[in-house]
């Protein structure tokens, strides 16, 4: 096992990555899984989904952007949701309405929770986990994380479904 080489936070922020972009975690740099058909196909619902339900609603979603959930920690959610407008910094640090994770074939369980409770501890309000391939879906929260039949907005009486999330697969 090789040496793990700590770096600034400055230093990340600075850096371009060949490839997918990495997260940033207490000085070190970490690889995300590398998305594939399913996944792109669902994150792409995502995006069509939420540019549809902004026409009656405050919600601006975004694809993998860095987020700064804690001074050492840089999160880079598939998809995030903002309430109320566009986040008004590069990298935001205050938390988005919604983050959604989707899993990938490379995804290791304990760094995908270790993520959900980061995003649970920073305040976001929907937190929510995608399985393109199994076409499930989950909600984390304070208690763990809970299968869906759908994933819900109770703010804006709004429900999405797994036909509407898995429709281009």
């Amino acid at each position: 096992m090789g040496a793990k080489t700590a770096i600034s936070v400055e230093e990340y922020l600075r850096r371009s990555f060949d490839g997918p972009d990495r997260e940033y975690v207490d000085g070190e740099v970490v690889e995300r899984a590398v998305g594939d058909n399913p996944h792109s196909a669902v994150q792409t619902q995502f995006i069509e989904i939420f540019a549809e339900l902004r026409k009656r609603f405050p919600l601006y979603a975004r694809v993998e952007l860095r987020h700064r959930v804690q001074p050492t920690r840089y999160r880079i959610p598939d998809v995030t949701v903002f309430l109320g407008g566009w986040p008004s910094e590069d990298v935001p640090s205050a938390p988005p309405y919604i983050t959604i994770e989707i899993i990938s074939p490379d995804d290791r369980y304990t760094d995908l929770f270790q993520k959900l409770e980061e995003y649970r501890a920073w305040g976001v309000g929907h937190i929510w986990l995608v399985d393109p391939r199994l076409r499930k879906l989950a909600v984390y929260d304070g208690t763990g994380l809970h299968d869906v039949p759908a994933l819900v907005l109770p703010d804006f009486a709004v429900e999405i479904t797994p036909a509407e999330i898995f429709a281009a697969l």
